[in-house]
Parts: structure tokens; C-alpha cells; sequence
């Protein structure tokens, strides 16, 4: 599990274009650039998750079932980055460039250096696994909030959850035990905070809602908000507050829940997404079996 694959296999990605890649709100402000339409990078993978950028604007994503972590860099490159990564799903890069992964094999929280070296950050909850960390955000301090929903997995030997229900958790930095910020939903999946630390978005899939939260200094959370009745699995912001949701193609809302767009993506599942490029304009997408690029005329701000 903490072997780095350091010959990294480069190629280049031919793009295809796709027709009729979003509708817009008239009233609304642009999002996508103009005459963009959605581009295929690659479609050869099993399920792509977890996409997350680095200050140079790179994006790693993870395709959990063959168990690897790729790199698409601002070049328009790919390159398998780590194979046997503890079958992660949610990454986070961190400011020092670390990777702050889901290891779900092990229901883990990993820190992996840009060396490929692997720290365990948490290994479970009072003496219990985790049910199986999946998505994560990390505010200014360094402290990592992660949804810890329970889907079955082939290579677990368990076959149900040691802790009952499923949270959301707050790992303090430095702390060797996250504390409980919500455990008052059904399936918590997609997460992501806002860039003045002042609100995290939680998406609780299987009750198709997604809600907001003010943080508190401590890290806790407080003033729990149905922000929309819709559910997501990964989920991100721009740089103008919209909350772009997945699950069938992408939808973005504005600050107020209004819906202001819907990217059609040509893929049976989306299941993140995040901006990334030089100039964190390029919107990433994870589709099942493949990953998309799309020309935004916004700017993302994780």
C-alpha cells in the first residue's frame, strides 16, 4: 500500500468534443466559456472519484477499482501517479502539497507525500473502523472534515459497519481522534467548505438533500440549513459561491440555492468534480468509466 509508482506513464490525451454540453439560466450570469463544449480526456478506467488540484493547477483523481491514483497535469497529460493506494476514494491536496486521501481499504485517512510516501492520520473512531471515509475538505488550519458513509465493498472481509449510523467528522490538525460535527444523517457523501472557512456544505445522498453550516471557531458545526433538495456525491465551489452538484451530469447553484446550470455530461454516472489548470478555470469531471474537461469562464477556489 505504500509503493509509489515513480515511472510515471505519460501520453497524450486526444480531446473529443460533445455537443450540447449545458443549458444556463437566462438571467443568470455566464459560467461556461463561450463555444466550450465538454471534452473527453480519457475513458479507460473502471470508476474515477475524488479529483483535487494542486497550486500548480495538476489533478490527481483516483480510480478506485483498479486501486491507482492518476495525474492530470496542466500540460493535458496523464500519468499514473501511485498504484496500490489503499483503494482511495476522496482526495484533498494540502498546502504543503500533500495528498490527504479516503483510503478505503482500510477505512483510513492517509496523508501521501508528493514522494509517494504514505502517513496513516486516522485509523478509526474509539477502537471502532470506520465505516468507509469518502469524501473530505480541509479548512485554513489544516483541520480535515470527512462524510464516513457505509457502502459494501468486494474486498472487505466485514460485511457490515462496526459503528452504528452514518457521520460526519472533524479532524482537529495535529489530533489523533476526530470528534462527531453531525450525526443526524442518512448517507453523508459529497462536502466542501468555503473559502472564508465560514460554511461547509454536506450532501446527504440517500435523502436527495444537501445542507449548510456555519462553523464555529472550535471546528464544530452549528445552524444546520437545507440549503437544496437535492442530494451529491462529490461537490465543489467557484470563485462566484455556486455549488456544483453530481450524480446525473453536473448542476450548479447559486449562494441562494437557485439553480443557475445544468452540464450534461455523456456518462451514466458523474461522481465529482473540481476546477483546476494554470488558471483554475478548466471544470474537471469524474464519469464512471471516464474523465471530462470543460472551459469555464469562473474560477475555482479550493
Amino acid at each position: 500500500m505504500n509503493r509509489c509508482h515513480k515511472s510515471f506513464f505519460l501520453f497524450s490525451v486526444l480531446l473529443m468534443p460533445f455537443s450540447s454540453a449545458h443549458s444556463q439560466s437566462t438571467d443568470s450570469p455566464k459560467l461556461v466559456a463561450e463555444g466550450a463544449t465538454i471534452q473527453l480526456v480519457s475513458e479507460q478506467f473502471a470508476f474515477t472519484e475524488g479529483p483535487t488540484v494542486d497550486k500548480k493547477g495538476n489533478i490527481f483523481f483516483t480510480d478506485q477499482p483498479n486501486d491507482k491514483i492518476w495525474k492530470y497535469g496542466t500540460d493535458g497529460k496523464l500519468s499514473v501517479f501511485m498504484e496500490k493506494a489503499g483503494r482511495s476514494n476522496g482526495l484533498f491536496v494540502d498546502k504543503k502539497g500533500n495528498i490527504i486521501s479516503c483510503a478505503d481499504e482500510n477505512n483510513q485517512l492517509w496523508s501521501i507525500s508528493p514522494k509517494g510516501k504514505i502517513t496513516v492520520l486516522l485509523d478509526g473512531h474509539q477502537g471502532l473502523k470506520f465505516n468507509g471515509p469518502n469524501d473530505l475538505w480541509l479548512d485554513s488550519k489544516g483541520g480535515i472534515y470527512f462524510t464516513d458513509p457505509y457502502y459494501q465493498r468486494d474486498y472487505w472481509t466485514r460485511k457490515k459497519p462496526e459503528i452504528e449510523g452514518q457521520k460526519v467528522y472533524y479532524l482537529p490538525k495535529g489530533k489523533k481522534e476526530a470528534v462527531i460535527v453531525d450525526d443526524a444523517l442518512v448517507q453523508p457523501n459529497g462536502i466542501v467548505g468555503t473559502p472564508d472557512g465560514k460554511y461547509l456544505y454536506v450532501a446527504d445522498i440517500r435523502a436527495s438533500k444537501t445542507y449548510k453550516y456555519q462553523i464555529n471557531d472550535d471546528g464544530t458545526l452549528s445552524n444546520r440549513q437545507l440549503h437544496l433538495s437535492q442530494g451529491s456525491d462529490g461537490m465543489t465551489l467557484d470563485s462566484r459561491g455556486n455549488l456544483y452538484i453530481t450524480g446525473k451530469g453536473v448542476t450548479v447553484y447559486d449562494p441562494t440555492g437557485k439553480k443557475i446550470e445544468t452540464i450534461t455530461v455523456p456518462a451514466g454516472w458523474t461522481a465529482n468534480v473540481c476546477f483546476g489548470g494554470k488558471n483554475r478555470d478548466v471544470l474537471f469531471i469524474t464519469a464512471s468509466k471516464a474523465v471530462f474537461t470543460l472551459q469555464m469562464q469562473v474560477k475555482g477556489v479550493e
